[in-house]
């Protein structure tokens, strides 16, 4: 059953000053609020998906995989909302990143997409009530767009998959650190909190 839709005010979302907000059409801010709104639960059902999946390597602890979880609804939220176009590059940057930490994990390159896969089903799951109180037209508008942005993470996660996974038979060279095949926890983490601090940066007001 899917959960039930629960909207803030776009305000308490999203900067009132600072940038210049485009107008979003109000299909594409309704989905931006749900998706903020919901975003523990979407990130709780994503992990439920995973199931042993989340453990199959120690390389990527699981509270890592979980902060990228959640930075990637957050991201995806910001990419149907007002920012969309300030926030696509960062879109492009988490979605390789966790096609990094997948080949990491030593998933194969099926289980990657998969794995984002799951993030298309979820927003259905979630945004149903929405979805099904808009007019056909609307509906389908949002249901495309969706689909669109899921499809580019898609595509960008299996980059980075493809990118890591060349790294790791090339020899070493004095330019590549051996630390792409033994990863440091402690680096992995720090990727992803560089994201989020752009992606605040984004989204906050300017000083």
């Amino acid at each position: 059953m899917a959960a039930p839709v629960s909207i803030v005010p776009l305000a308490e979302l999203l900067p009132s000053g600072g940038l210049t907000l485009r107008t979003s059409h109000p299909t594409l801010a309704a989905a931006s609020r749900s998706i903020a709104a919901q975003r523990e639960a979407l990130v709780e059902q994503w992990i439920a998906w995973l199931g042993d999946r989340m453990a199959v390597s120690n390389a990527v602890p699981r509270d890592i995989i979980r902060q990228e979880l959640s930075l990637l609804i957050d991201v995806f939220g910001s990419m149907v909302g007002p920012l969309r176009r300030e926030t696509k590059s960062i879109w492009v940057k988490v979605t390789e990143e966790y096609g990094r930490h997948a080949a990491i994990r030593g998933l194969a390159a099926g289980e990657v997409v998969e794995e984002l896969q799951y993030l298309r089903e979820l927003l259905i799951r979630f945004l149903a009530p929405s979805i099904a109180a808009l007019r056909p037209r609307q509906g389908m508008a949002l249901l495309l767009r969706l689909n669109r942005l899921v499809d580019k993470g898609v595509a960008m996660a299996v980059v980075g998959y493809t990118d890591a996974v060349v790294a790791s038979i090339l020899p070493d060279s004095g330019d590549r650190s051996s630390g792409r095949r033994t990863p440091d926890p402690a680096d992995l983490k720090q990727a992803l909190i560089d994201i989020r601090a752009e992606l605040d940066r984004t989204i906050a007001p300017a000083a």
